[in-house]
């Protein structure tokens, strides 16, 4: 698939691409996008447009990165949802935004985690194409960003059992240039319940974890070393 903006940039007008359209060698992906006819677009193509076409600093992240890495194949009833995270301020096109991708969409722009920790990303080949994800140490931060709004405290906290090759050198680095307290917070409580094996190598006195209390789960019990509210049945 094409992104209208990027055909006119390598010579390929408007006026042309109608042509291409009227004859039926293209067809139309919303309102700015464009795919050869009887070519099946996913997400992935959509992604790929954006970051090799457009140039955006947009990224598959979260649950996403992580079920894409074969960590977090569990069944859902529900339309499936795949989380996109961008730099502050960057939009996604009309015709992404638009587009019916057979998934739900759920995109945030924001800087609660620098996207200059070049280790903390990875490529992920999808038919003749690869695009840009998270790997899962910023995954799994990213992942918790959304508990409980968008990401169920049960369903993350059993996708974190699956993360023990964690690399420690590049959770340290996250964690200490991570801005989201919440996160911080849950990322080590959940770490120190299922006794990842390593833990014991991250300097978590490194880290800030700000102060007062957080809500995680409403009605929950309060973690006093971590100062968040969880689930009762995960506390011990």
């Amino acid at each position: 698939m094409f992104a209208q903006s990027y055909l006119s940039k390598i010579g390929y007008g408007n006026d042309l691409v109608k042509s291409y359209r009227k004859s039926r060698w293209l067809q139309r992906v919303g309102n700015g996008a464009v795919k050869l006819d009887g070519d099946e677009v996913d997400w992935l193509g959509g992604l790929y447009a954006l970051q090799a076409q457009l140039n955006l600093p947009i990224h598959a992240g979260g649950r996403t990165a992580l079920e894409l890495k074969g960590y977090a194949h569990y069944g859902r009833v529900a339309k499936q949802s795949c989380f996109l995270f961008g730099a502050r301020g960057s939009r996604l096109p009309q015709w992404v935004r638009k587009y019916d991708w057979g998934v739900q969409l759920v995109y945030r722009s924001s800087s609660f985690l620098p996207l200059d920790i070049a280790d903390s990303f990875s490529e992920f080949q999808h038919k003749q194409f690869s695009v840009r994800i998270s790997a899962p140490e910023r995954a799994a931060l990213e992942m918790l960003y959304y508990v409980p709004a968008k990401q169920g405290f049960e369903e993350a906290l059993q996708i974190m059992e699956t993360l023990t090759s964690l690399r420690p050198d590049l959770m340290q680095e996250l964690l200490e240039r991570c801005r989201f307290v919440k996160v911080k917070r849950l990322f080590l409580h959940m770490a120190e319940k299922l006794a990842l094996p390593w833990l014991g190598r991250l300097q978590t006195k490194q880290v800030d974890l700000g102060r007062g209390k957080r809500v995680i789960v409403p009605n929950g019990v309060l973690d006093k070393k971590y100062l968040i509210t969880v689930a009762e049945d995960r506390l011990v």
